[in-house]
């Protein structure tokens, strides 16, 4: 008997946790470890990859499309407000959730900082005070079509997206062709997602595995504090506060949910990338939970690019434990500097891979704090960067079906 994709999705996930372990405890060096390692390697970059493929077509279409029929619902103004409401409240949630928490257990303190010195001082990072993150932000904003969907670049292909879709809307009918070949096209391309739902098990299989087996357990006992700290904070906010919001504000059962969502959030944890995982949410959401695709293809691409709850309170978090580190006590206007930047690098950080290590060098140099200390994060960002992932395409599929249900 054949099994089920979310069995199939599970047993990759589940073996490839295993089989990273089994690397990890033999060694990646050599042998046939480095070679599994390799083609596991490979195989996830290949899996991510396609994803990638596929990912600007949808954005582009998905927008355009979702913005010109939601003229038929006249609930455009109110699908901007709800999504934008939503976003700005959860991520403040989120950055207030990790102020409390590391507050609270204060990690960093009495750890040797001098384990960390080599790191630091071979560290090379991207340095931008918060007048030259904003600049960089804005002018990225409108660039050249063309230019930033051949580079992958997701939030200007979502601004010439919207204008498109607002020009559909004021043409009315004149553009009725127009707007059909987008729909055909948007057609085509989420038929282009179920193929690659094909082999999803095993790129989630290739990518755990390089992820299990990559981790340094030493650096773990190091900073296993930190790590608890985050890990359960992000946790609680993406399966406490996250479902609370789902249940008061929608009449979908979270069970149901789940069963909705699960491959998006299997594959958010196994990639590390929001923007990657976006054709494979989408697809949970308006084929297993009935989503609106309009309402889908309009809100789901905007939070995969601004709505970034884990990243926000990681890099609050990350900002207090360096000023423990290093000695330093934040008082009350500086941690609420910590805030409000941790939320505005959240919104400009791109849904890639660790991408929130660039933008926390601007929460960190808001308050003073060395910016090369982040070197001390770097190794073990890539498992925490996979469960906010998670958490932060969660926080999208429930924002959609929110605003669907209170848009229909």
């Amino acid at each position: 008997m054949r099994l089920s994709l979310n069995a199939q999705i599970l047993t990759g996930a589940l073996a490839g946790v295993a089989f990273g372990f089994l690397l990890n405890w033999q060694g990646t060096q050599s042998g046939w470890s480095a070679t599994s390692l390799q083609v596991c390697g490979t195989g996830g970059k290949l899996f991510v990859s396609l994803l990638k493929m596929i990912l600007i077509p949808l954005v582009f279409t998905s927008i355009a499309v979702g913005i010109a029929n939601l003229r038929a619902h006249a609930q455009m103004q109110r699908v901007w407000k709800l999504a934008l409401l939503y976003y700005v409240s959860t991520t403040m949630l989120a950055v207030l959730l990790g102020l409390t928490v590391v507050n609270i257990f204060r990690p960093g303190e009495g750890i040797e900082i001098g384990m960390f010195q080599e790191a630091m001082s071979h560290s090379s990072i991207q340095q931008l005070t918060v007048g030259e993150f904003i600049k960089n932000f804005l002018a990225n904003l409108f660039i050249n079509p063309i230019q930033a969907m051949a580079e992958g670049q997701v939030l200007p292909t979502i601004i010439f997206a919207m204008f498109l879709g607002i020009a559909l809307v004021v043409m009315g009918d004149k553009a009725g062709t127009t707007l059909n070949l987008l729909n055909e096209l948007f057609e085509l391309i989420m038929l282009i997602v179920n193929w690659i739902m094909v082999i999803l098990p095993v790129g989630i299989f290739c990518l755990l595995t390089k992820l299990v087996a990559t981790q340094d357990p030493s650096l773990f006992a190091a900073l296993g504090k930190f790590m608890l700290v985050v890990i359960g904070a992000t946790l609680f906010h993406g399966f406490v506060t996250l479902p609370v919001l789902l249940i008061v504000f929608t009449q979908i059962k979270p069970l149901d949910y789940y069963r909705g969502v699960r491959e998006a959030l299997v594959t958010a944890l196994s990639t590390s990338s929001s923007s990657a995982t976006l054709p494979i949410t989408y697809r949970c959401l308006e084929e297993n939970l009935e989503a609106d695709k309009d309402v889908a293809g309009f809100v789901l691409p905007l939070g995969a690019t601004i709505n970034m709850d884990g990243t926000a309170m990681y890099e609050a978090v990350a900002a207090i434990f360096v000023a423990n580190l290093v000695g330093v006590d934040l008082h009350l206007g500086q941690q609420l500097m910590v805030f409000f930047m941790a939320i505005l690098a959240s919104v400009g950080a791109p849904g890639i891979p660790s991408a929130g290590m660039v933008t926390m060098v601007m929460v960190l140099q808001s308050v003073g704090l060395p910016a090369e200390a982040i070197a001390i994060l770097l190794p073990i960002d890539r498992l925490l960067d996979a469960i906010r992932t998670m958490v932060n395409v969660k926080g999208d599929t429930i924002g959609t079906l929110i605003v669907d249900q209170h848009t229909a």
